[in-house]
Formats: C-alpha cells, structure tokens, sequence
C-alpha cells in the first residue's frame, strides 16, 4: 500500500520528481524531527492519536506504525513539492505579467514618441507649404497686375491705332469729298476711278 500512493504522487506532480527513496527510509528519529517541523493536517481524529504515537514511540512501534508514518512522510513530502511548484509558477506568472507590462509601457513610449515627431515634422511642413502658397500668391497677385497692366497697354494702343484709322479715314473721306466736289464744279471726271482705295 505504501508503494501505491507514492505512484499517485507522481501522477498528481509530474514537473517535480518525488522524493529519493533513501529518504523515506531514514532513521526513525529524523521523521519525527521533520513532523516535528510541519505537521500534516489530520484527515480523522481517529488517526491523529496513532500518529502521535507513533511519533512518540517511533523506536518501539510495530512495523504497521513505521508504514503509517513513511506514508504521512511521502504525503507530506508531495505536499511540499506541490506548494514549491505552485509558488514557483506563480512567481514565474509575476515575472511573465511583468515583463509583458514593461513591453507594453515601452512600446507604448516608443509609439507616442513617434506619433510626436510624426505631428512635429507634419506641422513643420504644413508651415512650409503655407509660406510657399503665400509666396505663390503674392506672385501669383504680382504677374496678374503685370499682365492687368500689359493688357491695358496693348488695348490703350490698341484704342491710338483705331483713333489713327478713324482720323484717316475722316481724312480721307473729307478728302474724298472735296475732289468730288471740285470735279463736280468743274464738270471734269477723274482720272483714275477709285484712287484713294488703291494707294
């Protein structure tokens, strides 16, 4: 029977390897100093007394005794190597949970340093572009008061040539009217039939 629960033992903690058997079979006295150190829970009050005893008199206890105890002192020894693993696990999950959050606080700061430098140098080049646009604009306002002004120019001589025609063409007309009424005077015809439209 005592060979069988330290089977289940292993069963139950497979990441801790169970106790060396030497150790199960010490001296007597050692038990008891290990009892002694962190008793076991009692299951019943019926075995609480026989465990006492047995711790007692460990020297004198028939041999039924001695099995008890090695089972208590394999029981407790699986105990013992569940809780250190359980605390081991949990002591790993603390590290794990705390790098985990120092990755996340650090990508985080590297993120929100990016996003500002991101903002600075797009705010930076909006500056630029808004300066550009201002330049554009005040050049954009100077070619078209240049090109206002050409196009006055070129209609104000445009205006000249056009009151130059006109005058000569008044000109001409009086002119035209003139020899028209000086050959009606005289009754003579012109020599040459539309000489004014030919030179």
């Amino acid at each position: 029977m005592a060979d069988e629960e330290p089977k289940k033992v292993e069963t139950e903690t497979p990441s801790e390897p169970p106790p060396p058997v030497e150790r199960v079979h010490e001296a007597p006295k050692d038990v008891t100093e290990e009892k002694s150190v962190i008793p076991l829970p009692p299951a019943d009050d019926e075995e609480k007394p026989v465990e006492s005893k047995a711790l007692a008199i460990v020297e004198k206890a028939p041999e039924c005794a001695d099995q008890k105890s090695n089972e208590g002192s394999v029981n407790r020894d699986a105990v013992l190597a569940r809780v250190a693993t359980e605390k081991r696990i949990s002591l790993i999950k603390a590290w794990e949970e705390s790098e985990k959050s120092k990755a996340e606080n650090k990508a985080h700061k590297k993120l929100s340093s990016v996003g500002a430098w991101e903002n600075s140098k797009k705010a930076t080049l909006e500056a630029q572009l808004k300066q550009i646009e201002e330049q554009l604009e005040k050049k954009k306002a100077e070619y078209v008061e240049k090109m206002k002004n050409k196009v006055a120019l070129i209609h104000k001589t445009a205006e000249e040539k056009r009151a130059e025609i006109e005058a000569k063409r008044g000109e001409e007309i009086l002119k035209a009217e003139e020899v028209a009424a000086k050959y009606r005077a005289t009754g003579t015809a012109p020599k040459k039939l539309f000489s004014c439209f030919s030179g």
